[in-house]
């Protein structure tokens, strides 16, 4: 069998995967008041578009609002008042951390465990990693490196954009600094969030 024959057939066997946005299409978390607890009520949902475990995904979302709870009949309870945006952010935490493929970036991954250890591994490229359970302190890290609107923060300049602006780091946060020079430590003020994007001013 000649090259080009070879190269057709194996074509033929790679599965047609689009791309991330067109294939994970997660739906919004419905928090619902409930006396000192906040139901999410469409846990079971997500988890299911997810393609894992809900009481996985339930362990998870615990743990990253640092309180307890329960898992039943599609559903978590939370102690504690929790947002739309609290249980945002701990979804997205999860897909990043059990779902999306770390290579192709892909969720067309499947967690399993080779010599007792969790792994993640990709049905897309074949790339596989382990999973680790971050720690309280680890959250806790990412609290303090949070990025807010309208606050102020120390930084130290560490790069350049295109532009010429600054560019710090902050946690997940890249921000844009005009102004500012590489190795400058300045106090910034942050004017708008885009995803991963901060764009800031000297304060």
């Amino acid at each position: 069998m000649d090259y080009e024959s070879s190269l057709d057939r194996a074509m033929e066997n790679v599965p047609d995967i689009g791309g991330e946005e067109q294939r994970l299409d997660i739906p919004d978390p419905q928090p619902q008041k409930d006396g000192a607890f906040t139901r999410f009520r469409n846990m079971g949902e997500i988890a299911d578009v997810l393609d894992r475990e809900a009481e996985h995904l339930h362990r998870f979302v615990q743990r990253e609002l640092g309180t307890s709870g329960k898992f039943e009949d599609g559903r978590g309870r939370y102690n504690g008042n929790f947002s739309q945006q609290d249980f945002g952010a701990a979804i997205d935490a999860y897909v990043d951390e059990y779902v999306l493929c770390s290579e192709c970036g892909l969720p067309d991954t499947r967690l399993v465990r080779e010599d007792r250890t969790p792994m993640l591994r990709c049905d897309a490229c074949g790339a596989f990693r382990p999973v680790t359970k971050r720690s309280t302190s680890q959250q806790q890290h990412q609290q303090r490196d949070a990025v807010e609107e309208g606050q102020t923060y120390t930084v130290e300049i560490t790069g350049t954009g295109r532009k010429g602006d600054g560019v710090a780091e902050k946690g997940k946060y890249t921000i844009f600094v005009p102004g500012a020079q590489e190795g400058d430590v300045v106090e910034i003020y942050i004017k708008n969030i885009s995803g991963n994007l901060a764009f800031a001013r000297k304060a």
